[in-house]
């Protein structure tokens, strides 16, 4: 293998990596393991839970709204899928990445109900994996569409 394909395949890697630990991280919000301390931080209230819930709906709704404005460009990947469009209307309006900040007040929100450090840790951890992917998908959006780094300066979130 020769040190461009070695390159190559570490870049390819790379994506796929945060691909996979975003995706990890999502699904451990779904299970409760035994084996993990489910320490509270503090006791939850009707209150929180409702606010959770609230966060929840909302940051659902805004991913709904990003997917149908993303149409035929939606990917998993931070790699912009070939043929594809930059997409500047709709929530992307007022929102860079709408869909990875969902899911991150999703986390938020599932946090605020269970108030456990374990779901501390798990939005934290999908937070930091998505700030590594909104990196590096900006840096293919700005090799891709000339016109990204005006739009990046307009939409500043």
């Amino acid at each position: 293998m020769s040190k461009f394909q070695l390159k190559n395949f570490i870049k390819a890697s790379y994506d796929l990596i945060l691909v996979f630990l975003q995706f990890f991280i999502i699904s451990l919000h779904f299970f409760q393991w035994e084996f993990i301390p489910q320490k509270k931080l503090i006791q939850s209230s009707p209150f929180s839970y409702f606010l959770g819930i609230l966060i929840i709906i909302i940051a659902f709704i805004i991913m709904l709204v990003s997917i149908k404005d993303l149409g035929r460009n939606l990917s998993p990947s931070p790699r912009p899928i070939n043929n594809c469009n930059l997409v500047t209307t709709g929530i992307y309006r007022f929102v860079r990445h709408p869909m990875y900040y969902s899911l991150i007040f999703i986390s938020i929100g599932v946090f605020i109900i269970k108030l456990s450090i374990y779901y501390l840790f798990l939005t934290i951890s999908l937070a930091i994996i998505i700030k590594f992917k909104i990196a590096l998908e900006e840096k293919y959006l700005m090799n891709k569409f000339k016109n990204y780094l005006l739009y990046k300066n307009e939409v500043k979130v």
